[in-house]
């Protein structure tokens, strides 16, 4: 009797595992491998823009945007891939960086501002516009030099550090921003270290181990529950659900179009 009733109290634990966590996988897999028009291989994948950001010699203004799309093969069942954009007031050229697994990890320009990525057109995260952008991209800057994980063979893609690493830690670095990256940003919790503090948003507490186990409370990021890289929980701002593999799934959040952050 009394080993069945601990075996009692986990079955309701093992469903729910399943229920959050493989289950969307499995669908999630299922659903790229019946996909027969995704791209074979890098070099047929579509990189071009999505025309969603204007000429920056036609945009005076100071701009800041973070974006993110679905990445490629199999990681895309898992995971997207995030980056950061950003142009000073007056300037007549985008900059953008990226993380990558091969070379040297950290790319500028190496894709244009707002292209596909993998064929898979990015949505917006955060985009800030004017005075206020202006003043964030030294920190961006700062931000983007002091990289760690800057080195060739630095990058590891899970559990990071990764492209959404990156993305994360430039994030932490910018708080004005107010904003998260997608739940389905594998790498985006990896630290190289224990961590109990705020949110990348800082409008909430966060628990992590390595990014490999943890728990996120906050205002901006909702409740998010992470197992190995993978993200299940709740949007509480704009109700949803987080899913491992497919991101948040219920009211539009604003993110697939330029808004700026701190008017979501």
């Amino acid at each position: 009797m009394s080993e069945t009733l601990p075996r009692r109290r986990r079955t309701p634990l093992v469903l729910l595992f399943l229920a959050l966590f493989l289950l969307p996988i499995g669908a999630r897999a299922a659903l790229y491998a019946l996909d027969h028009d995704r791209p074979r291989s890098y070099a047929d994948a579509d990189w071009s823009s999505v025309h969603s950001l204007p000429d920056a010699r036609d945009f005076s203004e100071a701009r800041v945007l973070v974006m993110s799309g679905r990445t490629g093969g199999w990681k895309g069942v898992v995971s997207v891939h995030s980056w950061v954009v950003f142009k000073r007031e007056g300037a007549k050229n985008w900059t953008r960086y990226d993380v990558v697994g091969w070379g040297n990890p950290v790319r500028t320009n190496g894709w244009v501002p707002d292209g596909r990525w993998y064929g898979n057109a990015p949505a917006v995260v955060a985009d800030v516009k004017g005075s206020e952008a202006e003043t964030l991209i030294p920190k961006i800057e700062k931000a983007v030099k002091e990289y760690r994980w800057r080195n060739a063979g630095d990058y590891r893609i899970w559990p990071g550090p990764n492209s959404n690493t990156f993305t994360a830690t430039v994030l932490r670095a910018v708080p004005e921003l107010e904003t998260t990256l997608p739940s389905n940003a594998v790498g985006k919790d990896f630290r190289a270290y224990p961590y109990l503090g705020l949110t990348d948003s800082g409008t909430g507490v966060e628990a992590s181990l390595w990014g490999l186990l943890g728990i996120k409370l906050g205002w901006v990021e909702g409740v998010e529950i992470n197992v190995l890289g993978l993200v299940a929980g709740l949007d509480l701002r704009h109700p949803a659900v987080k899913l491992p593999g497919f991101g948040r799934v219920g009211v539009d959040d604003g993110t697939a179009v330029a808004a700026p952050a701190r008017a979501k």
